[in-house]
């Protein structure tokens, strides 16, 4: 123990002094990014925080849940509830975890029924090409749900003829396996791809020994098509279905036990996109179709019980000019929004069985101008007709400063707003009762940030100062002694949030690469004259990678993630006197070796939480121990 403890300090001094955390972004300052404006731009061109996670490096970790490569963003708090696909949470910039809108594609991910949260347990790492994160207001671009930002999963596109099959194996009986196909001709490319992970798991409660498994099985098309020089259509798919075992308290005693309860998952997200370029002029037109389907049903000892189910569907139309200097981009979009849940009524006070739907049309405007080589100056702004909160605006601007070749002053000041969720308006199939009076939670954030290029423009490093300040934040835990049930409702106050990301990245020899960065985030919630620290938000997150090529064959990836304390709620058996516990700092430390063993053959051996650390994210459920695992990829 004591020598576990003595590494703990180690790793936070070292992680202290060099204020950093590992965000897989190399020598990417002039990448272009899809997911920061209405069209493709630069990411120097940019005011917003931008990472870039690249597939090829999150392959090479042999990373297994997403979740995982996320914990390195700047600003990116993470709450898992145990194991593999168990519930996970991610909040950015201390804000709350529908506030972060995820796309796959291009398409809106967040799932209606499940609190308008990504359910990060059912996306699989197969097939990804890259994932770009915006942090800050997104509401003027994307609507509601980006209120603190977004994450855009772009998964691989045809790129030459062939195929590829891996298997991955390790702890916990757990594998994960597949192969994909590509194809490209001239004018046509497509990519299928297939995985399917299982892992037996382990238990989640503090007590007893049953484990808690997962399964994930996920499929993925994307295909495109120029009909001609002037029209291309673009097709993208991806389904995913499992299964996620999980505990319960059922005693009302605040901590969960063992149950042989497990959940079930069937998901999919589609896009037609056909753009068309005409000849003799500078506007580009993009007419999408996009779907989202989520299906969800709980299963207590083998035995179907609750479901819920969600639809989401959009039709867009992008139109965008752009000329040497300047570009302006305009939006209509219409969305509509099912959702269906059936379960029992609980204590006889609320019938959770509904169907409901509500449908939302925005039309959004986005100007870019570049007065000069050294500046630019970007403005959106965003008009909504909701059918349940009516009109709403948003809006966001943002300038960049290029100082000198190896250095930029950018800044962002945005409103965004993000809508009560079906949840929160109607309840749930528990003693949770919707508010229907409920109104929109607004915001309005601030970021400054520097960015400078050094040692011969082979490190980069970012410096971002942040402020937010949300009204009419909802609180979901509003506990009624009446009925022994629980509420949402508007809090009076103004919650806040405010802090600091620094990230440096970059090589730091021929052989050996740094991705790295450090953020301290301070989130408060008000509710009239009190003032208290969010739960599960770390004010202080870590960590450091490095990237180490041995040779030809044989790369090392070493990274190490430090999580300040943090508190949480623990619900006594009397619910209307709930306590804050504080749950303790961790590190976690992870390894990876890839041996190239041919030109079309690779192995890899990864071993996670090295240092075996004991650690809870959310109260009173444990996470996975040290675990090792052995991978084979094979290019045909």
């Amino acid at each position: 123990m004591k020598v576990r403890s003595n590494y703990k300090k180690i790793g936070v001094i070292l992680f202290f002094v060099a204020n950093f955390s590992f965000a897989q972004s190399n020598q990417i300052i002039d990448e272009i990014i899809v997911s920061a404006s209405f069209t493709p731009i630069d990411r120097s061109e940019t005011g917003n925080s931008v990472t870039i996670i690249d597939g090829d490096l999150i392959r090479d970790r042999g990373v297994i849940n997403i979740s995982q490569i996320l914990r390195d963003v700047p600003g990116f708090a993470v709450s898992q509830s145990g194991g593999y696909g168990a519930q996970t949470q991610i909040r950015a910039r201390g804000a709350e975890a529908n506030h972060l809108l995820v796309l796959i594609d291009g398409v809106e991910a967040n799932d209606p029924s499940q609190n308008d949260e990504f359910v990060w347990g059912t996306v699989s790492i197969a097939d990804i090409e890259r994932i770009e994160v915006i942090r800050g207001p997104q509401s003027a671009i994307s609507g509601s749900d980006a209120l603190a930002g977004k994450v855009n999963i772009i998964t691989q596109s045809g790129k030459k003829n062939g195929a590829q099959i891996y298997s991955q194996v390790g702890s916990w009986n757990t594998h994960n396996s597949g192969f994909n196909f590509s194809r490209k001709d001239e004018g046509f490319h497509f990519r299928a791809g297939f995985s399917r992970m299982d892992s037996d798991g382990d238990n989640i409660s503090r007590d007893g020994n049953e484990d808690d498994g997962y399964q994930n099985t996920t499929m993925n098309i994307k295909s495109g098509y120029i009909v001609n020089p002037q029209v291309n259509v673009l097709v993208t798919a991806r389904k995913s279905d499992g299964r996620v075992d999980y505990d319960s308290d059922d005693n009302f005693d605040g901590l969960v036990e063992d149950q042989s309860k497990s959940s079930d998952f069937d998901n999919l997200t589609a896009k037609i996109k056909t753009i068309y370029v005409p000849a003799d002029g500078p506007w580009s037109h993009n007419f999408t179709i996009a779907e989202s389907r989520f299906d969800n049903a709980a299963y207590a000892d083998g035995i179907r019980g609750n479901i819920t189910a969600s639809e989401k569907s959009q039709l867009q139309y992008l139109g965008s000019y752009i000329a040497d200097s300047q570009s302006f981009s305009i939006l209509i979009e219409k969305e509509k929004e099912d959702w269906m849940q059936r379960g029992d009524i609980a204590y006889g006070i609320y019938d959770p069985n509904q169907n409901r739907t509500r449908e939302n049309d925005g039309f959004a405007l986005e100007y870019r101008y570049e007065p000069l080589n050294i500046l630019t100056l970007g403005f959106s702004g965003r008009y909504e007709d909701n059918s349940e909160f009516g009109s709403s605006t948003s809006y966001r601007s943002e300038f960049i400063y290029k100082r000198s070749d190896a250095m930029r002053i950018r800044g962002v000041i945005g409103k965004a707003i993000k809508n009560p969720t079906f949840t929160e308006r109607f309840g749930f199939y528990t003693n949770f009762l919707g508010n229907p009076s409920l109104i929109p939670e607004e915001s309005v954030s601030t970021e400054l940030g520097l960015d400078y290029t050094f040692a011969e423009n082979l490190i980069d490093m970012t410096f971002t100062v942040f402020d937010s300040d949300l009204e009419n934040e909802i609180n979901g835990f509003v506990y009624d002694p009446a009925t022994f049930a629980y509420t949402s409702a508007n809090m009076s106050g103004r919650s806040n949030r405010q802090g600091i990301e620094v990230s440096v990245s970059g090589e730091i020899s021929n052989v050996l690469s740094i991705n790295s960065s450090y953020t301290f985030v301070k989130s408060d919630q008000q509710d009239g004259e009190t003032i208290t620290r969010e739960i599960r938000r770390p004010e202080q997150m870590a960590s450091l990678g490095l990237y180490w090529v041995l040779s030809d064959a044989i790369n090392i990836s070493m990274n190490a993630q430090f999580v300040g304390s943090q508190f949480d709620t623990f619900y006594p058996p009397f619910p209307q006197n709930p306590e804050n516990v504080k749950l303790a700092d961790h590190t976690l430390v992870d390894i990876a070796i890839n041996y190239k063993m041919s030109n079309k053959m690779s192995l890899l051996f990864k071993i996670d939480n090295l240092l075996n650390d004991n650690y809870e994210e959310v109260f009173g459920y444990k996470t996975l121990g040290i675990g090792a695992s052995v991978g084979l990829r094979y290019q045909m």
